[in-house]
């Protein structure tokens, strides 16, 4: 599921965006406040004090007075719970009703390698006010990842420099390839052998339920984009008596995890590139890349194969060569926002200008070790990946001779579980909906990273939820958009505040009209 990195920015774009939010990047050591536990008084959600760790929430750095950060140490094996611990990092925009609380609102981006700081702000900020003052929203890191301790870096360099083109010319192109992510996998084991196996999805899972126990609650409220809607399915499949409301938005499909999930994102990307392209021909009054599909095609297969030929220089050297390419256009296929930026660094740089499709580099195509080192860790791990690479090779042949523009560039993105130490059961975890309250999943029909039959296969898994369908939709995550989706959103909105749900019966529960695309800008 190449998803972290596109939804994780879209989180902290989105933190930005809104008005009075702060991102906060770690929440560093400082003197902590007194014990304390968010209150939470609707529904009897606030348990007594029991044995067991505790947060203690203290101001952040940064400008944002509301959002308070603390730190939580969990076990690293929770079989052997009184063993080593890791800690992770939390934020928390605190509930502001005077009465009516609804307890606790856990959110997360994504990923796998997503960070969370910051995406409390963002659901505040986005939610109605109304409904935003009755929970106390947290964030955090999951193991691993960002400002929770240890962080991993398998090879911190891995991104760096000009890399192999993902598209392999010859055999001998494709072997340099393999043995890069050989190469990964073996650095990890190195650095980390001991913590591998226990950075799993269902580790997450039981973290959130460490955390749930740690404020005091019976129960959790959950809002999830992406790949943090199959944590979310685990933790209901876990703990279902610890379910108070949930939202899952852009679902990941639990059959497929993770291989055949991968194969079923290359083709949905290739239907987003695809139209870009088309959305690029309709404004050649803006653009001149071409009246037609085709023709702004292959104005970016050319630009491709001169940035193959002639890396450009980034900002502190680094070099943008065709991988980078793919991986900034790339995130116009999570979301159709980006398109301007993208539309325009391409016509410049037909035009011998290189400035702007650096900056959109700079802006959404930057890679993060640390988010690809817990992406390999988690999703090699949860399942058994296939070790004979000739499966890989004819797999990813016959996606790229329909679906060319995410088919190399995404068995790259997961080679590393071909060799990697841990090997995952030979199936994912099955899926279980019994014992759970009313669940809202929100989808669009276009999505590329979360495909539309996956997200329903979760749903038939799920038999208490109702999706609100987005008909035409494309972009990854539809709540909380910017501009907003105001049916998605009230949709969203009425759940968390009264629990209700759409009453259509079926599959799809509701619909909603997606977004009109951008103006050219």
């Amino acid at each position: 599921m190449r998803n972290a990195l596109a939804v994780a920015a879209f989180a902290a774009a989105a933190a930005v965006a809104i008005a009075g939010c702060t991102a906060v990047s770690s929440p560093r050591a400082g003197p902590p406040s007194p014990a304390t536990t968010s209150p939470a008084t609707g529904q009897g959600q606030q348990a007594a004090a029991g044995p067991g760790p505790r947060v203690h929430w203290h101001s952040c750095p940064g400008p944002a007075a509301r959002l308070r950060c603390a730190r939580l140490q969990v076990p690293l094996d929770y079989s052997h719970p009184g063993g080593r611990k890791i800690t992770l990092a939390l934020d928390e925009v605190p509930a502001t009703a005077p009465s009516g609380r609804q307890g606790v609102l856990i959110v997360n981006p994504g990923g796998p390698g997503g960070s969370g700081l910051g995406l409390a702000s963002t659901v505040a900020a986005g939610l109605d006010p109304s409904v935003a003052a009755e929970y106390d929203i947290i964030g955090f890191d999951p193991r691993g990842v960002g400002s929770s301790t240890p962080a991993l870096h398998c090879d911190p360099s891995f991104f760096a420099g000009v890399r192999p083109d993902y598209i392999p010319a010859t055999k001998a192109a494709e072997r340099v390839l393999i043995a890069r992510a050989r190469a990964y996998a073996g650095d990890c084991e190195r650095k980390y052998g001991s913590l591998l196996k226990y950075l799993t999805t269902v580790d997450t899972a039981r973290d959130i339920d460490s955390i749930r126990a740690a404020l005091g609650q019976r129960q959790i409220s959950y809002f999830a984009y992406s790949y943090g809607t199959y944590i979310g399915q685990v933790y209901a499949t876990l703990f279902p008596g610890r379910v108070r409301r949930m939202v899952l938005d852009s679902t990941v499909n639990p059959d497929g995890i993770w291989y055949a999930d991968n194969i079923a994102q290359d083709y949905a990307f290739q239907g987003r590139q695809d139209a870009f392209f088309s959305w690029a021909a309709a404004r050649n009054a803006a653009f001149g890349l071409g009246t037609t599909r085709a023709q702004v095609q292959a104005a970016w297969y050319k630009a491709r194969a001169r940035l193959a030929a002639h890396p450009v220089r980034g900002p502190g050297g680094a070099m943008i060569g065709p991988d980078e390419f793919d991986d900034t256009f790339l995130t116009g296929g999570y979301t159709n926002s980006f398109w301007p930026t993208l539309g325009s660094a391409l016509a410049s740089y037909t035009r011998g200008a290189a400035g702007e499709l650096v900056s959109a580099y700079e802006e959404g195509g930057k890679q993060n070790e640390n988010e690809f080192a817990i992406y390999n860790a988690v999703e090699c791990s949860d399942v058994s990946w296939p070790r004979n690479w000739a499966k890989w090779d004819a797999d990813t042949r016959k996606v790229y001779s329909t679906a060319p523009f995410e088919a190399w560039d995404n068995t790259w993105f997961n080679a590393a579980c071909a060799f990697w130490p841990v090997r995952g059961p030979a199936k994912p975890l099955r899926i279980r909906g019994q014992g759970l309250p009313g669940i809202l999943m929100i989808q669009g029909t276009l999505d590329p990273a979360t495909p539309y039959a996956g997200a329903q296969q979760a749903h038939k898994a799920l038999p208490s939820a109702r999706m609100v369908v987005v008909e035409g939709g494309g972009n990854h995550g539809q709540s909380l958009s910017i501009p907003p989706n105001t049916c998605v959103n009230g949709y969203l909105n009425r759940y968390l505040a009264t629990g209700a749900l759409p009453r259509k019966p079926g599959l799809v529960n509701a619909t909603c009209a997606a977004l009109p695309a951008p103006a050219a800008g």
